[in-house]
């Protein structure tokens, strides 16, 4: 099937660059950073949307105290526009509620837009507080002309799927997924939620964009989903706090109800059409050709919307052009880094990253001890197992494809999640660098997606691709990789056979096996 991320109708996936793909190793050993930057730059050329960044317009964060710190800040100094996008919004998050209220309270200027998802956001409903419920406070406080809520619903969420399966376990059928926080012109990307752990002990990445072009992107990538999912309106006198809220299918959305019987297709028809127009044409129309003659740094977004279109018609942006990158490593010089906190690589990724010439790449997956699922209630409690699992199945491919010398799995660990102190990881995303990591580092991919099957056919994703020249940046983004790798020890498959508590029962085995689609 051709993909449908082009220019001149022109598929990514079968986009002919044999420079890149046939040089021989002499050349490729001599090449410089800025001729690399040259060949991905090809390599991503039909992507249809880019961004031109200069020097200092790209900030990169490495501790979750700076990532809350820097939201705060930048939402008490807002004037015009504050839009996220998060899976949910903590139910306890009272501080991030305030600072928004009081934000909205000085500047009546101020529109606020919230996107979450439906299933995580009213899970607690209507026993306790939910994401909803508390949105919901904002919106009867201010009203839904300057607090904008929004809550998707995959299509999945259906017929007897809709009726029979139970909160929690429902999730498993999809969800927003996007990690997207926009302030004025300025917009911070991560794979981080809006809750209390993704704040103090939860290690995951962030970078802040200062670019108004990249900014009303999103934002626009925003209102796009926004106009596919359901609206918060505040129910006044509710005699429950938790159910203070209905959610409603306005009559603007660019499609209908998908959650009522007989809806599915005609939402997927309209969907499809919509969502394909945006991720196929240039969002960028306001960048001069001197800002883009004179930019070291290329940002390119890229969307995973699989439940958004028909059944084999996925017209999606991220899995074709991640792996158009993998295959322009073509040079043992090129060395890479994989991260993900939930480590369930999608095959055609492993199997490409399995083939690169690299030398000396690494894997940073989360210890069981730094799984955020660690000593959970109910069958979650299954899941470090779980991964620990495919952290071994991993383990039995670098044997098999005869990497084991240069490819190394990283576990990551500070502390014990569960005791005082630890903390857990949810990092994900790609690094090349041009020689030794964590050195000179010009590409990165940073955003919400684990690159796992599930991210490729159940949940809305948004990354971008960052390619850079710029010195500068490369120290920053080198100094992420640093950090990250500061708490990762390396194990290997003697580990998986001797260590107890790399012991995967049965069960899980089976379970993984059969779930898999959804870890």
């Amino acid at each position: 099937m051709y993909s449908a991320l082009t220019t001149a109708k022109t598929p990514l996936s079968i986009v002919r660059t044999p420079w890149i793909r046939h040089i021989s190793k002499t050349a490729a050993l001599s090449m410089s950073t800025s001729t690399y930057f040259d060949a991905f730059r090809q390599r991503l050329v039909p992507l249809s949307t880019r961004f031109y960044l200069q020097k200092g317009e790209i900030e990169v964060l490495q501790l979750p105290a700076q990532f809350y710190s820097t939201m705060k800040d930048k939402i008490s100094t807002a004037q015009h526009r504050i839009f996220f996008a998060s899976l949910y919004l903590g139910k306890s998050e009272q501080e991030l509620m305030n600072c928004i209220d009081d934000a909205m309270a000085k500047t009546p200027s101020l529109q606020v837009y919230f996107l979450l998802d439906g299933l995580r956001g009213t899970r607690e409903t209507p026993k306790a507080n939910s994401s909803a419920s508390l949105l919901a406070n904002l919106v009867a406080k201010y009203g839904d002309d300057r607090i904008h809520c929004r809550l998707y619903r995959t299509p999945a969420f259906h017929g007897w799927k809709k009726k029979l399966i139970p909160k929690r376990f429902n999730e498993g059928l999809g969800l927003q997924h996007m990690k997207i926080y926009g302030f004025d012109n300025e917009l911070i990307l991560s794979g981080a939620n809006l809750s209390n752990d993704y704040f103090t002990n939860r290690q995951d990445r962030y970078y802040v964009f200062k670019s108004k072009a990249l900014t009303d992107y999103y934002f626009k990538l925003h209102q796009l989903i926004s106009s596919l999912s359901f609206k918060i309106e505040a129910v006044k006198d509710s005699i429950n706090p938790f159910a203070n809220y209905n959610l409603t299918w306005p009559k603007t959305n660019l499609a209908v109800d998908p959650t009522e019987l007989g809806n599915k297709h005609r939402f997927l028809s309209d969907s499809s059409k919509v969502v394909n127009e945006f991720l196929h044409t240039d969002q960028n129309t306001t960048q001069s050709a001197d800002q883009k003659e004179e930019s070291s740094t290329i940002v390119y977004p890229i969307s995973q919307f699989t439940p958004l279109f028909k059944k084999l018609n996925d017209l999606s942006t991220e899995k074709p052009t991640v792996l158009s990158i993998i295959s322009g490593i073509t040079s043992p010089q090129l060395n890479w880094l994989f991260t993900a906190g939930y480590f369930n690589m999608l095959p055609s990724i492993k199997h490409k990253l399995l083939k690169t010439p690299s030398t000396d790449s690494k894997i940073i997956t989360a210890s069981q001890y730094a799984n955020g699922f660690f000593e959970s209630k109910g069958v979650s409690a299954n899941l470090p197992k779980a991964y620990i699992h495919l952290s071994r199945k991993f383990m039995k491919s670098l044997t098999l494809y005869g990497k084991s010398d240069q490819i190394h799995l990283m576990e990551w660990q500070k502390g014990v999640v569960t005791q005082p102190g630890g903390w857990s990881y949810h990092a994900k995303g790609f690094w090349i660098f041009d020689g030794v990591i964590p050195s000179n580092p010009f590409l990165t991919i940073i955003g919400s997606s684990n690159y796992t099957k599930r991210a490729y056919s159940l949940d809305l994703e948004s990354n971008v691709v960052i390619l850079t020249k710029d010195e500068q940046l490369q120290q920053k983004i080198g100094s992420e990789a640093s950090h990250l790798l500061k708490h990762c020890k390396e194990v290997t498959l003697q580990n998986f056979k001797e260590d107890e508590d790399k012991q995967v029962g049965m069960g899980v085995k089976m379970a993984t096996k059969m779930l898999g689609k959804r870890l």
